[in-house]
């Protein structure tokens, strides 16, 4: 033992300090590998125990959630059987685990049934106190914690809140003004829609398909009027509503969508062209006739589809000066619209077209 000590006292003085510090270095690493490993054994163990206790505390609360439903008391509102539970999962919600399984476990029963069923456990949600927990986030710091709660509220349909949530419409954070249209537009359905008369910042393409989405399940409800929509000086707002002027014809927006003809925002201003033209308001047509060469391409194409569905008798005229238009596009409307008001001018102009694109393939066949 003493002779290996020496030999280890020899080696290090003959050794250079590069060395000596390379073998410090891989001995640093060894034991940080080593610790890892140990590590990541403890946390599988850890994960696995935790998910062991998991699956025995949800087959637990399916149990209960069971029971509660099947143990009414005819002559009282709550049975005894159910008060039980109610206090067993109401003290259980207080470990934050364990409140997150029973609502899982709740809404996984929920989902998977409806009626009176479904409405008893939206109760149990109320009577646990669970509600109270979801509703405290909503003024928490951070927005992910804020985000989950307002999901929570709307998977439970907890309309009680809506003063609270409505405040968060114009969040700093994206996912929780998401989470707050959601909300408002699947629990309040149209009238949800009232947050577009505060919302300050941009409502994404994403978000209006979504809405829309939500929309189309209650078509039989009255839609509001979408005029104060029309005039708000946020850009995505006016955009979306007209969605909602062309998804349900809202012609008594007209004037409103009209005005929008000389918005600010070229792609609103399209737009509006696309909705009259869906609505077939012939009164917009003189409007963009008389500044027709001052407006975008983009707007004269759309002009022109619109007249595709809207042209009379004294269009000719006008249509005529754009026969031969350099936009293939506009072209192509003006040959549709005519076969329709003038066969023989169509086929005389179709004619013309033919004659001069061979004579253009015949040029650039002689030039190669």
């Amino acid at each position: 033992m003493a002779n290996l000590y020496q030999y280890i006292i020899d080696y290090i003085k003959n050794t250079s300090e590069l060395l000596l510090f390379l073998w410090a270095l891989s001995a640093v690493f060894a034991l940080t590998i080593t610790g890892l490993i140990l590590y990541l054994k403890y946390l599988r163990v850890r994960l696995k125990t935790k998910e062991r206790i998991q699956k025995v505390y949800q087959k637990k609360y399916e149990s209960n959630l069971i029971e509660y439903l099947y143990s009414g008391d005819e002559d009282a509102e709550i049975s005894i059987e159910q008060q039980k539970i109610i206090d067993f999962l109401e003290k259980n919600s207080m470990d934050g685990l364990k409140r997150k399984l029973i609502i899982t476990t709740l809404l996984k029963l929920r989902n998977e049934i409806s009626g009176e069923t479904a409405d008893a456990i939206q109760r149990l949600y109320y009577q646990t106190g669970l509600i109270n927990y979801a509703s405290s986030k909503l003024k928490h710091k951070k927005w992910d914690v804020v985000a989950r709660a307002i999901k929570e509220l709307t998977q439970f349909e907890i309309k009680e809140v809506h003063s609270e949530i409505i405040l968060l419409i114009n969040h700093p954070k994206k996912e929780v003004r998401n989470e707050t249209q959601m909300y408002l537009v699947k629990l309040f359905h149209f009238e949800g829609l009232d947050f577009l008369n505060v919302l300050t910042t941009p409502l994404s393409e994403w978000n209006q398909i979504q809405l829309l989405e939500i929309l189309q399940n209650f078509i039989d409800q009255e839609i509001p009027d979408i005029t104060k929509w029309l005039e708000s000086s946020n850009n995505s707002v006016v955009i979306f509503a007209l969605k909602l002027a062309k998804i349900y014809n809202q012609f008594e927006a007209k004037d409103a969508i009209i005005n929008l003809l000389n918005h600010s925002d070229i792609t609103i201003r399209i737009e509006a062209i696309d909705v009259l033209s869906n609505l077939g308001v012939t009164e917009a047509i003189p409007i963009l006739k008389n500044d027709f060469y001052n407006r975008s391409i983009e707007e004269q194409i759309a002009f022109f589809k619109m007249m595709e569905n809207t042209y009379e008798n004294t269009d000719t005229p006008f249509i005529l000066q754009f026969i031969d238009h350099e936009n293939f596009e506009i072209r192509v409307s003006v040959m549709k619209i005519l076969k329709v008001l003038n066969v023989d001018m169509y086929n005389t102009f179709k004619t013309t077209t033919n004659q001069e694109y061979s004579k253009k393939n015949n040029l650039i066949k002689a030039s190669n």
